[in-house]
Order: structure tokens, then sequence, then C-alpha cells
């Protein structure tokens, strides 16, 4: 290569710096090898070189430093307002795309379920722990969450969480409650489900609690059991002693329901609905302003009123009654228990202290109370009752009340219906049919008399008129029951809840500006594709991922002086 000239070397020189010319000219001449990892050094000359060049090239583009100056100012506020955009589009995409993770969660889970509900999140983290093959062996509905018990009962998994959310004040609630006059005195609350939630409650109880074995001693709502079956075993003994449990239901707390569906299976998730379903809390009702508002406490239990209640009971008493059998039977008694009501009888009247102490300490310990006052010891000399029945000599029905229901039967054919009554009230016809027919359990000639009485007395007075307001046709309670148990819907105007619509950005969106930005994103159409988006405020600005987008000072600098020649 000719040597070069003083003037050329300036040439050289000037297009990058002195120190880029030298470390060329050192390559070249071979004291630096192209292969060779070129140190720090060389690193700095060489960014020190493109920035001396693209400072020459400034400075000879720019004429005026004032109009540069503000050229920067102008291109600073394009960025910050693009920075701007860029961050609502951002939050807008986040808030939406959270909204729609959450939505799609509800609509296969239940997170949350009330501030008075006892369900904790950490029993919702637990793993699944279904027991299939326990599950399998009874023949119980197969379900291992909250949405494939939804789909079993036919319902939807927003309904379900309707149904089992408990807030500790809220102005709805699933019970009708209201009391009734005890036949020993005092008032009985009673809790009746609304129709919605009662609707669960028999799918529960033909589908899962009716397929659990119970104890040969419970009499009480079983089938081919009644009060006959529960004093046969007491008739002609020397003694019989009759037990109560004082507030049966309300005893049988949500613990030890939640139990009672593990113990068949289910894992925590599902045992946890099928327990709120089942169970009611503590509810007391306060107005205030002319709105009634329901005060809900965390603590559950059995409603006196569901029909779930009482076959839960039953299974929950399966271990009492095993201990109070194997007691009596120590003892030479015999043992039953028509739900609350236990009844011991024997031939041996020895053995009634020690038989009375252990039965209390057995039933205090399975997590029940005697009641005090209803415990009843009756000799052979003095009228023996179980469950309503005479069980002396044989089963029969108390003289006094047939004697009475005789007259009243006589009073009604002689004068009609009347203001006459039978028991504690209500209506009088179904009083004096539900009368004739538990006669009829325990003496069926005395029953049929009786019945026969009533159909002659309706062919004479027609039916008593009753103040019926809702005169639609309505599904009988069997058929509602049927109807629960399959799944379906049993009325046609009851209402489910359906699942909430998905988020709609159009709804959601906070920054109008930016709405269409944020539907394109979303690759959504736009809202009026015939008007153009008025990007007027982005013009000179570059797009958030845009690869192509200038960086830098000079770079910006040589990008607008460029673009304006």
């Amino acid at each position: 290569m000719a040597q070069l000239s003083r003037q050329e070397l300036y040439d050289k020189i000037k297009e990058t710096s002195k120190d880029e010319y030298i470390l060329s000219e050192m390559r070249r001449l071979g004291y630096w090898k192209d292969g060779d990892k070129p140190c720090v050094a060389a690193q700095v000359i060489k960014r020190k070189a493109e920035l001396q060049t693209e400072i020459n090239q400034l400075s000879r583009e720019i004429k005026d430093p004032k109009e540069a100056l503000k050229a920067i100012h102008k291109q600073r506020m394009a960025d910050a307002r693009q920075r701007r955009i860029d961050t609502k589009v951002k939050h807008e995409l986040t808030r939406y795309k959270r909204a729609t993770n959450w939505y799609n969660r509800k609509q296969n889970n239940i997170d949350y379920l009330g501030n008075a509900c006892v369900i904790s999140h950490k029993q919702t983290k637990k793993p699944n722990n279904t027991n299939h093959e326990k599950i399998a062996l009874q023949q119980l509905p197969n379900c291992s969450s909250a949405l494939q018990l939804a789909e079993a009962m036919g319902i939807t998994l927003n309904e379900l969480r309707f149904l089992c959310y408990t807030n500790e004040v809220s102005k709805t609630t699933h019970y009708q409650r209201f009391g009734i006059h005890k036949k020993t005195g005092g008032v009985r609350l009673i809790s009746a489900p609304m129709p919605r939630l009662k609707r669960l409650q028999y799918w529960v109880l033909d589908n899962i609690l009716q397929k659990v074995d119970l104890s040969d001693y419970a009499h009480g709502f079983v089938p081919e059991k009644s009060i006959v079956t529960n004093a046969q075993p007491h008739v002609g003994k020397k003694v019989v002693i009759n037990m109560d449990l004082k507030d049966f239901f309300p005893t049988v707390a949500y613990p030890r329901i939640r139990g009672l569906f593990i113990n068949q299976g289910y894992n925590d998730e599902v045992a946890t609905l099928l327990a709120l379903i089942c169970s009611e809390p503590e509810t007391q009702a306060v107005e205030m302003d002319g709105q009634r508002y329901h005060i809900h406490s965390k603590q559950r239990f059995l409603p006196q009123g569901a029909p779930t209640s009482p076959n839960i009971s039953n299974i929950i008493c399966y271990r009492l009654d095993k201990r109070l059998q194997g007691l009596a039977k120590k003892y030479g008694f015999t043992f039953t228990r028509y739900a609350d009501d236990l009844t011991f009888s024997s031939q041996n009247t020895d053995k009634i202290m020690p038989l009375l102490n252990w039965s209390k300490a057995i039933i205090t310990e399975e997590g029940f109370n005697v009641h005090p006052e209803k415990t009843r010891i009756m000799h052979k000399g003095m009228r023996q009752e179980v469950t309503g029945i005479v069980v002396n000599d044989q089963l029969s029905v108390n003289r006094k009340h047939l004697k009475q229901f005789r007259a009243l039967l006589f009073q009604i054919k002689k004068d009609g219906y009347g203001d006459k009554q039978w028991g504690k009230g209500g209506s009088l016809l179904p009083t004096i049919k539900g009368y004739a027919h538990f006669v009829k359990m325990v003496n069926p000639k005395k029953g049929h008399q009786f019945l026969s009485q009533i159909n002659e007395i309706i062919q004479l007075y027609g039916y008593p008129q009753t103040n019926n307001l809702n005169k639609k046709q309505k599904r009988s309670h069997s058929d509602f029951r049927n109807a629960s148990a399959q799944g379906k819907l049993p009325m046609e105007s009851m209402h489910v809840a359906e699942a909430p619509p998905p988020p709609d950005i159009d709804k959601m969106i906070q920054h109008s500006d930016v709405h269409d930005l944020v539907r394109k994103e979303l690759g959504l159409p736009d809202r009026n594709p015939s008007k153009p988006i008025d990007n007027s405020e982005t013009d000179n600005t570059w797009g958030v991922n845009d690869p192509d987008k200038p960086r830098g000072l000079f770079s910006k600098l040589k990008s607008f002086f460029g673009a304006k020649k």
C-alpha cells in the first residue's frame, strides 16, 4: 500500500478518530490478528470512534442549536405521550386478563362462600383425597369436585355457590323459620328449607343418605319401620323407661355432618359443600329502616325441618345405638330408638339405676344431652307408652283420646265442620284423617271404621273451604322429591342461578381514549369499522414493540432531520 500524504492522513482520521485509525493500521500490519479476542481498550476505542462519527455528522447537519433543542423536546414529549398510552393499554389488558382468569376459575371451582361460612381456604388447597373404591362399594354418586357435584344435582355451579354462600349479615335466607307448640308444652323452632335448597336436600337424601347402613335399633324415619315397630319390642314388660335427648338436631354440629360425608369416601371439598347444604347457621332476624336483615353465626347445625336431618342423625347415632344396645343387653333390657326418644324395657327391675347412670354417661360421651325432665320409669301397674302407643299388654291407642275422637266425628256428622278442631289445631279434615291413619297403624279395625266415618262426612258436607291464595297447579310432594332426586327441575317456575356472562372489555374499560387500541391488542374488531382510529397523537411515534424503533439521542436527532429533509 502506497504511503499516504499528510492531507489524506488527516481525512482518514476525520472519518473516524485517531485511535480508531491507529487500531486499523495495527491490524493491517499484523500486529493485531483478527482472530484474537479484543480487550476492553479496543472496545472503548471502537465505541469512541462511533460516537465521534455521529457527532461529526450532526455537526454538519445541525445549523441552529436552538432548533435542535426544540426538536429534542418535541420528540421527548411525543415519547412521553406514547408511554402514557402504552401504560393505559397495559393496565387495561392486565385488568381484563385478570377478570377473565377469575371468571374461568369460577366456572369450575368454588373458592369463597362468605365471611360466615366455616369453610377455610386451607381446606380448598388440600389434594383430592376421594376414596373412589368406598364410594363405588356403596353405589354413591362419584363426585370429586364442586363442578361434578353440581352436574350430578342437575344445577349450575353458580346455583350451588348461591345456596352454600353465607354472610354474617344478609338480606337473603334459605330457610323459613317458625314455631309450633310441643305436645308437652313449649315451642319447637322449625326451619323449613326454601324450594331451591330443599331440592338439593332431597337429592342428597335419596342418592347418598338412604344408601348408608343404619343400626337395627333405629326406627325413626327408616323405610319399613315406624312408631309401631319401635313400640312392639316393649309390649308386656314389667318396666319401660323412656329417655329424651335434649335439643337433638341442634346438638349435631357442622363438623360431625362434614365428617359423615368424609367417612363415605368424599374429599374435603365435596364433603364441605354437602355439609353446608344439610346444615343451617344460627340466625337472628332484625329490622332496620324497614329492611329485614338476617345475622348469621359461624356455628352451623342440623335444621329441624330439613328432609335430610333425620337420616343424618340416624347415621351419626350409629355408634350410640350400638353402645346403648350393648349396655341394655348386659343388664337384660331391650333397647330401641325413635329419633330422640330412647326406650328401654325389661322383665327385671333390679338394674334400673345402673342402666340409667351408664346410659347417661354413654350419651354424654357421644356428644348428646339427656333431657332431665323427660325421663320416665313406667312399671306394670301404670300406663306404659312408647312413642304415643300403649304397650302394657298389647299395642293400643290411648282410650281417652279415642273417646274424644269418636265424639268429634259424631259432632261433625251432626252439625258440619263449623269451627271444630282436633289436637293442636290446623286444617280440620287433614288433622282428623291423620289421626285416623295413626289409629289404623296400631289397630287396623278401628282405623278403618274411623276412615269410613270421615268419608261419610265428606259425602255429606264436601271438603271444607280453605284459604288457598295460590290456586295454581302445584306438583305433589312425591313428584317434587322424585324430580329432585333425579337431578331434574321439580317446578317449571323455579329459578336457577345461571352462570354470569364473561367479562366485556367494552363495559369494564376505564380509559376510553385507548379503547380501540385495547380491542386491537385483544384481536377484536373495531367498534365502528367505518370510522378510522384517530392516532393523530402518535403519528410521529413508534409502537411499544416496534423492532425498528430508533434508540438513543443521536439516532432520534438523525432520524428527525433525515425525515425533515
